[in-house]
Parts: structure tokens; sequence; C-alpha cells
């Protein structure tokens, strides 16, 4: 069967919770960022504002598959101007070769950044159309169930309900590993340094001594002050570092890494198709790799990814993976995947986990724990019509 048809729209798909938090919001400037060197920029002046990109992949027969990235229109017209009119008339199953042909002819303009966001909302619409067509869920194409559900964690991206109530109502929907996120960088010196210890020693003694708290730094560190807030949190026993470091320095990494030895590093959300993983892993760089399906390249990116991450020894954990179907069947296929984040927000305290999803189908983490749903392809309730609506 032949691909008929690939259409990229952008998109609206924010929340739309009918639950009121039981706390108020509180004024927040946000987690830490790169651009806290420059405080005259807040996040509002400087974070892109482009919308969500939906692709709708038609086969012959009229079967869809739908697929879902970030950053508006400058990833809808790659999809639109240069992926769709190459793939159209291709065959509708052969997914490493799709992949394969985005990742070669946007070489000449970089097949990192924009266009392997463009490559990952493409994958991902092929995926949910192999399945469809072939009456399987995603997670059986990638080699059926390798555990019963995914344990999971919960990540405190908003900070606007105040972390302890946040971690609180985590705690409260059973998850039993969470998240917090730096408030500063560098340029706050020694006083930074403490103040991200005071957080997560405050974190500790909130959820005690058997739930995992990792931290996060959001790309706004250098290797001076990772070093120094890595060895200033040796005594709250966190799961990991993350997220360090810009995403290009690499040789960056290595430092951090030589100067850390026994804490435990994630980074990847960042870095996009295979070769900065397979660097990653091959050098030792860090032991957790965290692939963005909807960024690195999609579900085929994400399958070789894992695959790296286990002939190395490592793990991986798919960046805010629990969020959406995609996430869900290739942390429920892969042996390296332990576990998985859910994020965006999660869910302000008292609001429940359902009304928290963005897209319909999305099967809603029970106690901590998910499994994605056996409907073919990636189980999305959605359709054209639905699509149009928010767009």
């Amino acid at each position: 069967m032949k691909i008929k048809s690939i259409r990229a729209a952008t998109i609206d798909l924010s929340p739309r919770p009918t639950t009121s938090p039981r706390v108020p919001k509180q004024p927040t400037d946000g987690f830490s960022s790169p651009m806290l060197r420059y405080p005259e920029f807040g996040r509002s002046r400087w974070n892109a504002t482009w919308k969500r990109v939906a692709v709708v992949v038609t086969a012959d027969d009229g079967t869809e598959g739908f697929g879902f990235t970030n950053h508006g229109e400058p990833v809808r017209e790659i999809i639109n101007g240069h992926f769709a009119p190459v793939l159209t008339g291709q065959d509708c199953l052969a997914t490493e070769k799709h992949w394969d042909i985005m990742r070669r002819i946007s070489a000449p303009y970089g097949s990192a950044g924009l266009a392997s966001y463009a490559m990952s909302a493409v994958d991902i619409a092929l995926w949910d159309l192999k399945g469809k067509i072939l009456g399987h869920p995603v997670y059986e194409l990638l080699g059926g169930p390798q555990k019963g559900a995914i344990d999971c964690y919960a990540s405190n991206t908003d900070l606007a309900y105040g972390t302890a109530n946040s971690i609180e109502w985590f705690l409260e929907l059973g998850f039993r590993a969470v998240k917090v996120f730096l408030r500063e960088g560098p340029e706050g010196g020694i006083g930074a340094v403490r103040r991200t210890e005071e957080l997560v020693a405050q974190t500790r003694e909130q959820v005690g001594p058997d739930v995992e708290v990792m931290v996060d730094a959001w790309i706004s560190l250098n290797v001076e002050h990772a070093v120094r807030l890595g060895e200033a949190l040796r005594p709250y026993r966190i799961k990991w570092l993350e997220d360090y470091l810009l995403p290009e320095d690499l040789d960056g990494y290595q430092r951090v890494r030589d100067r850390l030895p026994g804490i435990v590093l994630a980074s990847g959300e960042h870095w996009y198709t295979m070769q900065p993983f397979a660097h990653a892993a091959a050098k030792g760089l860090v032991d957790i790799l965290q692939p963005d399906l909807a960024w690195c390249g999609g579900i085929t990116a994400g399958q070789k990814i894992a695959h790296l991450a286990e002939a190395h020894g490592l793990t991986m954990i798919v960046h805010g993976g629990m969020n959406y179907p995609w996430g869900q069947h290739l942390s429920l296929a892969m042996p390296a995947i332990p576990m998985g984040e859910r994020s965006e927000g999660v869910s302000p305290p008292g609001v429940p986990l359902e009304e928290m999803s963005l897209l319909p189908g999305t099967v809603p983490i029970r106690n901590g724990r998910v499994r994605p749903t056996d409907a073919p392809g990636l189980g999305l309730e959605i359709s054209t019509a639905w699509l149009e609506a928010r767009a």
C-alpha cells in the first residue's frame, strides 16, 4: 500500500482541564535556562512561541496515521515543502527507508534541529499508520511487551503552584519518583549552589528515603558549576543530575564525567538523530540517554538509540515519554528503558491526570504506572475533524 498524501498543520494542544486546582497560582520566573546570564530577557521574551505541528499521513485506502511535534511554521514548511513530495507514493510500511530518506535529503541544511522535529512528526505518523494497516499496536511491531507496565516519575516543570504542593500531589497520585528543576545557574555563584541544595534537601525530606529524587538543570550550567553542584548534592542520594550543559558541548560533558565519578549523569533531550547518542554512549559521557521521540527523529530514531544504550550497558528514558502514546509504546517494548517521565506540568494539585492528556486515546497514569492501549497503531482517538477544530 502506498502513501497517498502527507499534510502538516499548526495546532493548539493546550490542556483543557475542568477541575480547579486546590491551591492558587504563584508568581514565578520558571526554572533555570541558558539565558539567565541576560536578565533583561524574561522567558516570555526569548522563548519560541510557535504552536505544535500535527501531521496526517494518508494511505491509498484512506487509513490515516497521526504524528506531532513542536516549532510550528518552520517545521510545517519542511514537511509540506520538502518531505511530503519526496515520500508520497512510497510504501506505507517502509519506516526504516523513509527515516533514512528524510535524514539524507535534509542533510544539506542540517538534519539536526528543526529538520529533526519534522522527521519526528512524520515518522510517528508512519508508525501509527503502519500499526493500523497491520492491525497491531505499535509496541507489538517494536518487538512486543518487555514489561507488564511502565513505572513513571513526575517532573515539576510547572512551578506556579509551589514545588512542595506539586510534590505532595505527585505522591498522592502514586508516583514513587519525582524530579525538581534548578532555579539558578552559574550566575548565582555559591549562593545558587546553596539554594539548590536547600531545594533538594527539602524535597528529600518531604518524600522520604524510599522515593527517588532527580535534578534537572535544563542546559543552564557550565562545567565548574555542574561539578560543584554535583558534589553538594551527594548527601541527598539523587538518582541523577540531568541536562546540565548546552547540548553541543560534548567536550564539556566529558570533563563533567571525569570530575564527577559516582554521580549518575543523564542527558539527551536536546540531542538530535543518532550521532550525539552514539558518541555519548561510546565515550561514557552519561549513564542515561534521554531522547525526545518528537524531537530526535521519531520512533525509528528512539529504537536505534535504545539499542545503542543496551549495547553499551546504559539505560534510556524517553524525555516526556509518558505524556504521549509514542513514548509509552517504545518504553513498553525496549529492555533498555526502565521507567518513563510524565512532564509538561503533570497536573496542578487536585486536578486528575486524565484531564491533562493532550491527545484523546492517551492512557493516563494510575498509581505511578501505565501501559499503552492495545488498539492498532498508537491508539489515538482523533480524526482530521478533531485536528481542524484546533488548527
